[in-house]
């Protein structure tokens, strides 16, 4: 049986629609996301929020909604940005274009007692993303906030429906949270979001559409396959659980991750393809060329291995189903880094393709792999690129390369868990730079290779921060680097932020 999302949230295409439904989720609603034209397919919503978008209400071709058949629904609608102006439009009032785009911070000052802004205080840093302005408001409507120059950047309509210019979702809207925990309490009913409920609703939905098939699942040891192949296995199907060592994965992560599955009841069909992998990379120093030969030949050794698929199951994640483009549609299916592969083209038009996971985020994925009693190191383990340490070792990847970053990683590793800092970690790694230097060691000068370490903090992978660690444990690993990894005479630390640099090194 389908579960029915509380909120609805109308996709008119702004970039930071995914982190309504994100915030909505964290409050305990279970929320999603449909485009306008899709508004009607669920009758009975709880709430309903229109999202912000790169349009203006007064173009010809805007997005648009019904608001005849919102005002039938009887619940709390609140319009952000965007949505906002669109509400005031269909009530009769006037949006026209501002003298200048308000991007970044300003300073809400609620009024008038407005339910929406219960307990906020006096005076609060919001995020704007805006060019058009509401200059006049219908009758009936009320300021129920204002920014620093008077502007008027919240509105009540009626007693239903209300308008924010501001971006309750994101962090810099510092009682963002609080607004939409004020919205919520307006909604006739309790948090319904249990990972739980939603965890047995997974497994007979799974039961379901396998329909005793055999499936087929490629594992890796991180969190999305690792939860995916439980969900599989706890539903009761013929799993296969294929695991491709392409000859660039960390120091012992094979038997590791071999191990880790025997723990949780799953069998791994383990395929050693490092040679192939290694042969299909030699002399390649072009980033883009490398992860092209990688990435086709991991398709052609993992199909091959499988070889007649009744049934495969990916690990897509609701931000990858999710496709804000400027019209404000939403993906029906995954978006072209995970469906590029002919292969999977063919087998997805043929029917055989599952997404299990297809409407959780990432930390909704985490919830539920607790819910099956997966361990936390596993759940939390760092993300890991697909093509290994291949985009770790910039240029020309060897056999020498290779171990000098396996070693150095490990170290690297091992202080962080053993210091705490791990956890607080998003994502870490010990890459090569592709120089050498001269250094000294013993009575003797050296001409080595540098290595970098990394750690950032980040939500999503699109922008990250370098992590502040200690002076005092970068010390300790640089010390045991150089001391015990052959071939290297220099330690790097990595402080810059995405953008400009990207998180890997290729």
């Amino acid at each position: 049986m389908e579960i029915l999302p509380q909120i609805i949230v109308v996709d008119f295409g702004s970039q930071y629609t995914q982190l309504i439904v994100r915030r909505l989720r964290e409050l305990g609603y279970y929320a999603k996301l449909y485009n306008p034209d899709q508004l009607k397919e669920h009758p009975s919503p709880k709430g309903v929020i229109l999202s912000g978008g790169p349009n203006s209400v007064s173009d010809p071709d805007s997005p648009d909604v019904d608001i005849d058949y919102l005002r039938g629904l009887e619940v709390p609608v609140l319009g952000i940005c965007y949505g906002m102006q669109l509400l005031n439009k269909k009530h009769g009032g006037t949006v026209e274009p501002g003298t200048t785009r308000e991007y970044g911070p300003a300073t809400l000052s609620p009024e008038n007692g407005s339910d929406l802004f219960k307990g906020l205080s006096e005076s609060s840093q919001i995020w704007m993303s805006h060019s058009d302005t509401c200059t006049k408001l219908p009758e009936g409507a009320e300021v129920i906030g204002r920014n620093e120059d008077d502007v008027p950047v919240a509105i009540q309509l009626s007693d239903k429906f209300y308008g924010i210019q501001f971006h309750p979702e994101v962090t810099h809207s510092h009682e963002g949270r609080s607004v939409l925990e004020n919205f919520l309490e307006m909604v006739d009913d309790e948090p319904g979001f249990k990972i739980e409920a939603f965890r047995d609703h997974l497994i007979e939905q799974v039961r379901g559409e396998v329909a005793g098939r055999e499936v087929v699942c490629g594992v890796s040891g991180g969190v999305d396959s690792t939860v995916l192949a439980v969900l599989l296995h706890e539903a009761g199907t013929k799993l296969r659980a294929i695991y491709v060592d392409n000859g660039l994965m960390r120091k012992d992560e094979t038997p590791e991750v071999v191990s880790q599955f025997e723990k949780l009841g799953i069998d791994v069909e383990v395929v050693d393809a490092s040679e192939r992998f290694l042969e299909a990379i030699a002399g390649v120093d072009e980033p883009e060329e490398k992860r092209r030969r990688i990435g086709d030949l991991f398709v052609d050794v993992f199909f091959g291995a499988a070889d007649n698929v009744e049934l495969l199951a990916q690990g897509t994640l609701y931000p990858d189903v999710i496709e804000s483009a400027t019209s404000g549609s939403i993906a029906s299916t995954i978006k072209t880094h995970h469906n590029r592969v002919q292969k999977i083209l063919d087998l997805q038009a043929e029917g055989k393709v599952i997404e299990p996971l297809a409407e959780l985020f990432k930390d909704e994925v985490r919830a539920l792999g607790e819910s099956f009693g997966i361990p936390r190191d596993i759940l939390y383990r760092h993300p890991f690129p697909g093509p290994g340490l291949g985009v770790r070792v910039p240029g020309e990847v060897t056999e020498e390369k290779l171990r000098i970053v396996r070693e150095g990683d490990a170290i690297f590793m091992r202080h962080l868990k053993e210091s705490g800092w791990y956890d607080k970690v998003w994502q870490a790694y010990c890459g090569l730079l592709p120089i050498k230097t001269v250094g000294v060691k013993g009575d003797e000068r050296s001409y080595e290779w540098s290595v970098a370490l990394r750690a950032v903090i980040s939500e999503d992978a699109m922008t990250a921060d370098w992590v502040e660690l200690p002076p005092e444990l970068l010390r300790k690993i640089s010390n045991e680097i150089l001391n015990s990894v052959a071939g290297i005479n220099r330690v790097f630390y990595d402080i810059s932020t995405k953008p400009p640099a990207s998180i890997e090194l290729e």
